[in-house]
Order: C-alpha cells, then sequence, then structure tokens
C-alpha cells in the first residue's frame, strides 16, 4: 500500500519525498529535503500531470498502479521539462505504451533532445481543452515560469491549478500535503528561498502569469513542489506578487568574506551602529560558511545590502564574489548596496565589488570603507558614517 492524497474526489497526489539528494539543481542545498509533486485525475479518461525525478521511480509507479486500479492511463501531461518533473516520462510510456503525451510546442521540442521520444504527441495551445468525462482541463501558457516550454493546466470542475514549478519551495512533505495539515510558517523561508533562487530572476514574466491567472477562479493549487494549497491558495499566490514586484522589507544584510576576521569585525560594528539606528531586521552572514542562496533568500526580503571583502588574489575573496556573480544573475533592482572591507600588501577586493555595482547599475549608498589589515579608530568613525547612511536609505 502506498500512500497517496485525495485531493478531490477523483484527484489525487502521487508525489513523492526526496531526503537524498544534497543539492537541487547540483547547486542549492537541500536541508530540508525537497517533494516532487505529480497528480493523478481519474474520469472516463485519466490523466497523470507531471512527473517525478527517476530517483523515486518504484514507489511512484506503484502509486499510479494502485490508483488506477487496472485502468488505463490516457493523458501525461507535461507542464515543465526539467528532469525533476520530466525525469519518469519514458518510464511511464514504458508502463502504459499507449499513453498520449500532451504538451505544446516547445515541450515536445525538449522531449525529443532530453528522451529522444517521437510518438504519441498531443499538441495544446492556449486556452485549448481536453474533456475527460466530467472533467474538462485547460491549458495556459507560462513561458519563462520558469523555463520556455512551461504552461499550466486548469480543472474547470473543481477550479484546480496544476501550476508546475510556480507556488512550490523546497523542503519535504513529512505527513501532511496541503497547507492546512503542515505548518506554512515552517515552509515560508524555504518557499522563497525556492522563488529567489530558482524563479526569481524572471519576475516580469511571473508577473505576466499572475495577471493571466487572474480570469480564473482558483480554489486549490497544486505546484510540484511544496505543500498543495486547498485552504488558503491566496497566501502563495501574494507572496509571489509581492516578490515578483520585487519589494521589500525595511533591513538590511550583512555579507563577508574574511580569511582571519578583521572583515568580520568590520561587518559586526556596522550592524551594531545600525541597531543603534534603530534598525531591528539585520542578518550578517558569512558567504564560507552560509550558502548563497541562503545569502540571497535574506536579500530578497530586505531593501539593504552591505557586502565586504578581504582582498584575495588582488580581488574580491572567491565565496565573496560568487554571491555577488548571483546576485548579478538575478537582476535584483529595488536595492542599495554599501562596501567595506580589508587589504594587506595590496588591494582589489573593494575595488572589484564597486566594479560590479557600477556594471549593473546598483545604487550606491555611502562612501566605501577600505582599511589596511585591520580597522583603527578613524576606520571605525567611517564605518559608523557608512552604517548611519545605509539606515536612513533603507527607511525611505
Amino acid at each position: 500500500m502506498e500512500i497517496v492524497a485525495k485531493i478531490v474526489d477523483g484527484v489525487y497526489y502521487v508525489g513523492v519525498n526526496d531526503r537524498d539528494t544534497h543539492l537541487f539543481e547540483n547547486i542549492w542545498p537541500l536541508t530540508k529535503g525537497v517533494s516532487y509533486n505529480s497528480y493523478l485525475v481519474v474520469d472516463e479518461k485519466t490523466a497523470l500531470i507531471d512527473t517525478v525525478k527517476v530517483n523515486k521511480m518504484k514507489e511512484y509507479i506503484e502509486k499510479i498502479r494502485q490508483i488506477l486500479n487496472g485502468k488505463a492511463l490516457d493523458y501525461l501531461i507535461i507542464n515543465h521539462m526539467e528532469p525533476d518533473h520530466s525525469g519518469a516520462i519514458a518510464s511511464i510510456v514504458h508502463e502504459f505504451p499507449d499513453v498520449k503525451i500532451v504538451g505544446n510546442k516547445k515541450t515536445f521540442e525538449f522531449i525529443k533532445a532530453m528522451y529522444h521520444l517521437e510518438a504519441n504527441f498531443y499538441e495544446v495551445k492556449e486556452g485549448d481543452e481536453i474533456n475527460l468525462g466530467s472533467r474538462t482541463l485547460k491549458f495556459y501558457m507560462t513561458p519563462m515560469v520558469h523555463w520556455p516550454e512551461t504552461m499550466m493546466t486548469y480543472d474547470t470542475k473543481d477550479k484546480i491549478l496544476f501550476a508546475g514549478d510556480a507556488f512550490g519551495g523546497f523542503g519535504s512533505l513529512d505527513g501532511g500535503i496541503f497547507d492546512d495539515e503542515v505548518d506554512v510558517k515552517y515552509f515560508e523561508n524555504e518557499i522563497r528561498r525556492y522563488y529567489s533562487n530558482i524563479v526569481g530572476k524572471f519576475g516580469p514574466m511571473v508577473q505576466k502569469a499572475l495577471q493571466k491567472l487572474n480570469s480564473i477562479e482558483v480554489k486549490v493549487i497544486c505546484s510540484t513542489h511544496g505543500p498543495v494549497w486547498r485552504t488558503n491558495p491566496q497566501h502563495i499566490v501574494s507572496a509571489y506578487d509581492r516578490w515578483s514586484k520585487y519589494e521589500y522589507e525595511e533591513g538590511v544584510v550583512i555579507a563577508y568574506g574574511t580569511m582571519y576576521g578583521n572583515t568580520e569585525k568590520m561587518a559586526d560594528y556596522i550592524a551594531r551602529v545600525l541597531a543603534e539606528e534603530g534598525v531591528k531586521n539585520i542578518r550578517v552572514m558569512n558567504t564560507s560558511t552560509t550558502h548563497e542562496s541562503f545569502i540571497i533568500n535574506e536579500i530578497w526580503r530586505f531593501k539593504g545590502i552591505i557586502l565586504g571583502t578581504c582582498t584575495y588574489n588582488n580581488w574580491i575573496f572567491p565565496p565573496m564574489e560568487n554571491l555577488v556573480i548571483n546576485l548579478a544573475h538575478k537582476g535584483l533592482p529595488n536595492r542599495v548596496f554599501g562596501v567595506f572591507g580589508t587589504y594587506g600588501w595590496s588591494g582589489g577586493g573593494v575595488k572589484g565589488i564597486l566594479e560590479y555595482i557600477e556594471k549593473h547599475k546598483w545604487k550606491l549608498v555611502g562612501e566605501p570603507v577600505e582599511v589596511n589589515f585591520s580597522p583603527k579608530e578613524e576606520d571605525f568613525e567611517k564605518l559608523r558614517k557608512l552604517a548611519i547612511e545605509m539606515a536612513k536609505a533603507v527607511k525611505q
């Protein structure tokens, strides 16, 4: 007996948990695991919506067979082709050789290239529908949320939106499948970390998708990661709306790279002055011990960013540069930056960060502070001024 969950009569959750994979996309740490969500609709005809990563195939196939109970699988709907959702396509076709694969033109280009499948394609376009009996599935194209072939599937009967990677998050589903069965606050940080690192670059496309979805009534959101939102779907929609508009809260993230503690000492001093100036949300984060995805998650939340680096081989300390490079990839606007750092026999670290800031037209606050080896009394005064300017900037 495999564990499945009924969303409504005739619609089932058949997803799986992955607590074994350490890095999502071989980049982002999965400290709380991740779920790969798939859904099975059983009517006069049947439809499987998205699949799972290949490392969980046995239990996945058994769940599908358990619910079908001898019925055929008529349709396999692919909302998104990333392998954590499309990885089981070939296995599903092997198990159900007559299944029709439903996707858009771009979907089939990817399937041919990734899995070398050529047959049983059923192409859909914006607004097309498939009737299953008592249910009709309608398709909405949502390109670049966050791949070009991405689409969403809408059950017009029970107003269920199968949203692909939109509205998802990191974290395995440990017993609870639905938003009313889990501690949503436990998931919120990992949902924002997922958004900021995976989807965040495509904020304008997320906004287009949200505007398109405004025309339909949505009672349940079934994403491909994280909880199923059946009680309060507006909670996750509102969050995506805020994040994709690059809105922020009052607060400052101080990210630093240090070898022997001098740059860290400067970071702690800046943090204390910010607190004295009334800033309550302060995050001091070491780029050598904290993965950049967690730092970007906090940066997505707050307005102020202060970057501190020691000099390493006449340039930015490598873990700090990794963070800056990733920030540049995200294209995050509406933030303000401060810069500080140290150098030994030769400078270059602070200069390197300033080059990134200028290149990407990020707004610089205050005067950058760079000190030789360790800060002196006059350097602390400069750091105080930088912190005061940042406090003013984030309160505007």
